[in-house]
């Protein structure tokens, strides 16, 4: 164990192991190794962590202003961007995911703090009329509280941040617990805290190799409001959690999502945007594309582009400048794509391109696949979480629309033609958080993200991410200070 890197927790502003001692390794999908240690939190790790954030949320930070929150939250988006190289490479090493993509994402992901910065300081009440003229009423907008912040292994970094980055503009504290699979890169996040000038115990992080710690945070009695990112499955536990304690929850959970493809659509530029929704990030996305509704005419046509892209994608290092598909990031996600696989080709799936492992290249790599299949498949059904495309055929638009919205979620979606009228008829039909016409797969601080259904409840970014921790409260000031009848309402 003592060549792995080692890394710290972050509760009430120290660096902090585990209060029992234990570490776990986490493993580099690509080389099958461990690479660096973890503290192996428990409950009484989360206590701490709550305790503290609760001790910041009554001292410092809760008597902090907006406008010197704002200014915190943009020296951290300042470090994020001088330490993405580092961070990138702790979130490569865990996940798999290709550098280049990463570090990309790592020189913006800033862009997240700036942004909830410029709201931080505009955080406003309104002075409400009132029918009895001897009252002033008004209303103020305050902190939910302290927060749990339970992110998933996919994008750590990205998808902590659409909960973080509002939660401190509010002026709430956070406790976060990453995924098991994947902490390293939010325990490099955590060294840049007190750098920011954020006070000890805003921003709190207990890593563990047990989801019952998440489930102990979720219905901690000291926590106000749960942010969840993950599985349907893992959502519903989690609000099951937080529903016994009456905690408000936010949950971006799984998808499903269509992409519809009419006959007159640029094919060149669809098969772009299947490749981008379904095989970037190997297919590991909530919002992956990973169905392909396509007309009749030009399904043909459409798979076969699909399919010789494919072909050409280069799996391989993650840090290789040339790499275009990294390993799934797991050995459990690596089966149950493997699993899918197999359900595809005993339900009759027509493969195009794939359909298998790829053990040549050791890891966790699986072929980027397209199927075609039918509309009762699992493989059409079922959430994949990897690099697997399956499509069906339609013949008119309501046809489409119904094969678009035949699942129980509804994250996003993607609408293909040149006909404007019937892009904007389409993509109102959808029934989806966030519909692209002609692209995918993009996201921005100031846009809502977020889903119907199985998908989850409630929004993350834009001017709605942060209505998410804060709440209203209305005061009543009686202006004559006369009495009045103490039997009557009014």
């Amino acid at each position: 164990m003592s060549e792995l890197e080692q890394l710290s927790m972050l509760i009430g502003g120290r660096p902090a192991g585990a209060i029992s001692g234990k570490t776990f390794a986490t493993e580099n999908p690509y080389t099958g190794q461990a690479w660096a240690e973890i503290p192996d939190g428990g409950p009484e790790d989360v206590d701490a962590a709550v305790g503290a954030a609760r001790a910041a949320l009554d001292g410092e930070w809760g008597q902090m202003t907006g406008f010197a929150r704002a200014a915190r939250l943009r020296k951290l988006a300042e470090l994020i961007g001088e330490n993405a190289e580092r961070l990138a490479r702790l979130e490569v090493n865990d996940s798999g995911k290709l550098y280049r993509e990463m570090l990309g994402q790592l020189q913006g992901l800033g862009g997240w703090y700036h942004y909830y910065a410029g709201l931080a300081d505009k955080i406003e009440g309104a002075q409400i009329p009132s029918p009895n003229p001897n009252y002033l009423v008004y209303t103020r907008r305050e902190p939910v509280g302290v927060v749990a912040a339970i992110t998933p292994w996919n994008s750590p970094l990205l998808l902590m941040s659409w909960k973080v980055a509002p939660a401190l503009a509010a002026g709430c504290t956070v406790v976060i617990k990453p995924s098991e699979h994947a902490p390293g890169s939010t325990l490099g996040f955590a060294e840049l805290i007190k750098q920011a000038g954020i006070p000890d115990g805003v921003v709190n992080v207990v890593t563990a190799n047990s989801g019952e710690v998440g489930a102990h945070l979720a219905a901690h009695p000291g926590v106000d409001k749960v942010a969840f990112t993950g599985s349907t499955a893992t959502g519903r536990k989690v609000a099951a959690a937080a529903a016994e304690k009456l905690h408000p929850a936010t949950l971006e959970l799984g998808g499903k999502s269509p992409q519809v493809v009419f006959p007159d659509a640029d094919l060149q530029a669809a098969a772009n945007g299947l490749v981008a929704g379904v095989f970037a990030a190997t297919g590991q996305t909530c919002m992956a594309g990973s169905r392909l509704v396509v007309h009749e005419d030009v399904h043909d046509e459409l798979v076969r582009l699909v399919a010789e892209r494919a072909s050409q994608i280069k799996l391989g290092d993650p840090f290789g400048e040339g790499t275009e598909m990294g390993p799934v990031a797991n050995k459990m996600q690596y089966e149950k794509v493997v699993g899918y696989l197999q359900t595809a080709r005993d339900e009759g799936a027509t493969v195009a391109y794939g359909g298998v492992a790829d053990e040549g290249l050791g890891g966790y790599f699986v072929q980027p696949t397209v199927l075609s299949v039918k509309p009762t498949d699992t493989v059409f059904r079922e959430e994949v979480f990897g690099p697997v495309l399956a499509a069906v055929t339609f013949t008119d638009e309501d046809d489409a629309i119904k094969l678009a919205n035949d699942t129980p979620y509804g994250l996003a979606g993607a609408v293909w033609t040149k006909d404007v009228h019937r892009a904007h008829r389409v993509a109102a039909k959808i029934k989806a958080g966030s519909v692209w016409i002609n692209a995918y797969r993009v996201v921005a601080p100031s846009v809502p993200f977020g889903g119907f259904g199985d998908s989850g409840i409630g929004r993350e970014n834009g001017v709605h991410g942060i209505d998410a921790y804060l709440e209203t409260k209305a005061v009543w000031v009686e202006l004559t200070g006369g009495t009045r009848d103490p039997f009557t309402l009014g």
